[in-house]
């Protein structure tokens, strides 16, 4: 390594930053951040400077002149952000009199130190560098770090420090670190980045009475959504459960490419079910009471999102049964990502004002309100459509919906190979047959189906970006 990672406590010593642009600002209000009194030094300010100084106070100080090395007279910092690489030559120079660390904006050879990219989630803070060779590279891993790491993880980190104390007073030296790791990897740490602070300390006082003397852990469940298929649609929350998950129990919704994002250790279980299959719920069940009964995270992996037509509802009340933590995930819903994929807006002024989700297996159902999804102004997305078309088709013409109303079939949403058949209600399902329209698809009912698509351009950029051929 050519330099030595250090975290500086800066709270109320003086800092000394010389230059009055933009970069010299951005300077200036990351001390702030930390605490530091800054001086500025510059003879002119430009406007982010001069914003800076106006809003932050007493903290800063801002001397209208040229540098001169009796300015670093209390300085514990210094940092060099002019345009003129003579000024920034003699800052440098007299930091290293008085032999103190200094930083000089693109030049690496003068700094004493570097200013890394960083990914703060207080008090965890993540710095990323490069030894000032590319800090393009820097701040792109930073974005990919920010993407991963949740936005909560600070306040994971206080709720750990208000309780180490506790820790070390119950339990013996040798038991704290395994402690911890069942904390930040079990159900505490899932409700403390959930936002449910009340629940962990339930948790976490019932782990913490229970863990001397046991080497047992709690297993967890975590109920995440898939999303569509395309695994750049899955939500960070969801990635970051993947990369936590012991075993993975998926559907035949799940796409490969979602697969791949989840941890590469991870024993993966495939309990794809078919309509016909009526006990296949029955198994996961007891596959997921299995799993979380040996102590291992479950990632229990649904195309869509788990409480729409997911039997999520069912898998949390066999959960909570028999005590067994879990997390619930949202994804993206096929029917959401469908219509978005084909360029139909759900609800659109002067043709909808009301969506409707259905099951197209239920096309049977004479519960359901055929005559609400038959009236205009009304759109309806058919989930599970593909082998029940024409007997949708049929309650909704006899429901009174008009012959010629939009209609549009969606297979395959944001997949390579997706395809979108526009039609009228009376034609679609024949349109459907003729084009081999197979699951997973699904059918949109409503004015706004008539909606057209994007240019061929954009869609071809679109379909680029999907792989789509």
């Amino acid at each position: 390594m050519d330099y030595l990672p250090i975290f500086l406590r800066l709270a109320n010593s003086n800092a000394v930053i010389v230059g009055g642009g933009a970069v010299a600002a951005r300077k200036a209000e990351l001390l702030l951040r930390c605490g530091a009194r800054v001086t500025l030094v510059a003879p002119t300010l430009d406007r982010p400077a001069a914003e800076l100084i106006a809003s932050a106070g007493s903290r800063i100080t801002y001397l209208a002149r040229e540098f001169a090395a009796e300015q670093l007279a209390e300085a514990t910092l210094v940092m060099a952000a002019t345009d003129s690489p003579q000024v920034n030559a003699s800052v440098a120079a007299a930091a290293a009199r008085q032999h103190l660390p200094v930083n000089v904006a693109d030049d690496p050879e003068r700094s004493t130190f570097i200013l890394p990219a960083i990914v703060d989630r207080s008090p965890v803070v993540v710095a990323v560098g490069t030894h000032a060779r590319a800090p393009v590279l820097a701040r792109r891993l930073r974005e990919q770090l920010e993407a991963l790491l949740p936005a909560r993880l600070g306040a994971l980190a206080r709720f750990a420090g208000a309780r180490r104390r506790a820790v070390h007073e119950a339990l013996r030296p040798g038991e704290r670190r395994p402690f911890w790791e069942r904390v930040f990897a079990g159900p505490v740490s899932a409700q403390v980045l959930g936002g449910d602070e009340r629940a962990a300390e339930t948790t976490f006082a019932r782990e913490l009475a229970a863990f001397r003397g046991t080497d047992t852990r709690p297993g967890e469940v975590y109920l995440i959504g898939a999303g569509p298929g395309d695994p750049d649609l899955l939500t960070l929350r969801a990635l970051q459960l993947l990369q936590q998950a012991d075993v993975i129990l998926y559907d035949r919704l799940v796409s490969r490419g979602v697969l791949d994002r989840a941890r590469r250790e991870a024993e993966r279980v495939f309990v794809g079910k078919h309509e016909a299959d009526r006990g296949a719920q029955q198994r996961i069940h007891e596959l997921l009471a299995s799993y979380a009964g040996r102590g291992l995270k479950v990632a229990r992996l649904k195309g869509g999102d788990p409480f729409i037509f997911g039997r999520g509802g069912e898998e949390i009340e066999f959960l909570e049964q028999r005590g067994i933590a879990f997390t619930v995930v949202p994804g993206i819903t096929a029917g959401l990502a469908a219509a978005a994929a084909a360029a139909i807006p759900l609800t659109q002024r002067e043709r909808s004002q009301s969506v409707t989700l259905a099951a197209g297996h239920a096309a049977s159902d004479d519960g359901l309100d055929w005559h609400a999804f038959a009236r205009a102004r009304h759109t309806v997305v058919f989930y599970m459509a593909v082998s029940h078309m024409d007997q949708i088709v049929e309650r909704l013409l006899a429901a009174g919906a008009p012959a010629d109303r939009p209609a549009a079939v969606i297979e395959r949403a944001t997949l390579p190979g997706e395809r979108v058949l526009r039609g009228r209600l009376t034609d679609i399902a024949a349109l459907a047959r003729a084009e081999h329209i197979t699951a997973p698809a699904l059918l949109v009912v409503g004015e706004v189906a008539a909606a057209r698509a994007q240019s061929g351009a954009a869609q071809a950029a679109r379909d680029a970006l999907r792989g789509v051929a």
